[in-house]
């Protein structure tokens, strides 16, 4: 199979990208409805409602807004405007559906956490939606730098660069297995669950964005390392208490 992967169907050529992509936000949902069936999902279903319509929201800005300042730099032409309304990245999304939870929760004044239950099928749309970024090879901006490395791959360019998205596949699947081993072992209050998926799917990212060819900096971080350092600033209170508490 060559990478970029572009199948056709009766002569049209399909965005394999754009099919996963779709393919993960509904599978993901679907999965979410099987888990709150079998679960003991503590908010009423016109809070979890306002919650999820709270996190659409939130995603869809941030993904678009993080996916603008990743290179904020371009020039205003009408195409690229197009474009860049266009551009979206997952973690604009996670960070601002997390921001969106807690203001739709703030709203309706519902005061228990309500992120466990969205951790797996995150993932699994993640997963999914990776797939999807690996096939489409240099056509999507996920891909890495280039590399000497045993692990370089041609993406579509003929050089051998770091295949960012398949090693994210893999983190997500080591990630996947550790939290059903933590959940089971029932040591986590309600809540933590999300949290540890965020502080740790964002600290992947951080280190793997310096293998990436980002083109806009900050103090020497490109725009998803910083969104990165403003996540964990965000849970630095839930670190304390849980570094104070295993001291």
């Amino acid at each position: 199979m060559q990478i970029p992967f572009q199948p056709e169907l009766f002569g049209i050529t399909l965005n394999i990208h754009l099919i996963l992509e779709y393919l993960a936000f509904f599978i993901a949902f679907r999965y979410y409805v099987i888990l709150r069936r079998k679960s003991e999902d503590h908010i009423t279903s016109g809070n979890r409602l306002s919650i999820i319509l709270g996190a659409a929201l939130g995603a869809l800005i941030g993904s678009r807004l993080i996916g603008i300042l990743e290179n904020p730099l371009v020039d205003f032409s009408q195409a690229n405007i197009i474009q860049l309304l266009n551009t979206k990245t997952i973690m604009g999304g996670l960070f601002g559906g997390l921001l969106g939870v807690e203001l739709a929760k703030k709203i309706i004044g519902e005061q228990s956490s309500s992120g466990d239950l969205f951790v797996f099928p995150i993932i699994l749309g993640i997963f999914i939606g990776r797939v999807g970024c690996f096939l489409s090879g240099i056509n999507e901006f996920t891909y890495g730098n280039p590399t000497n490395s045993i692990f370089g791959m041609d993406l579509g360019d003929g050089l051998l660069r770091h295949p960012t998205s398949l090693y994210e596949l893999i983190f997500l699947v080591i990630l996947c297995i550790g939290l059903q081993l933590l959940r089971k072992r029932d040591i986590l209050k309600n809540g933590e669950l999300f949290k540890i998926f965020m502080l740790t799917y964002f600290g992947f990212r951080f280190f793997i964005e310096f293998i990436k060819p980002n083109v806009f900096h900050i103090l020497g971080l490109s725009t998803i390392q910083l969104l990165c350092v403003i996540c964990w600033l965000y849970y630095s209170p839930f670190i304390y208490q849980k570094l104070k508490h295993a001291s």
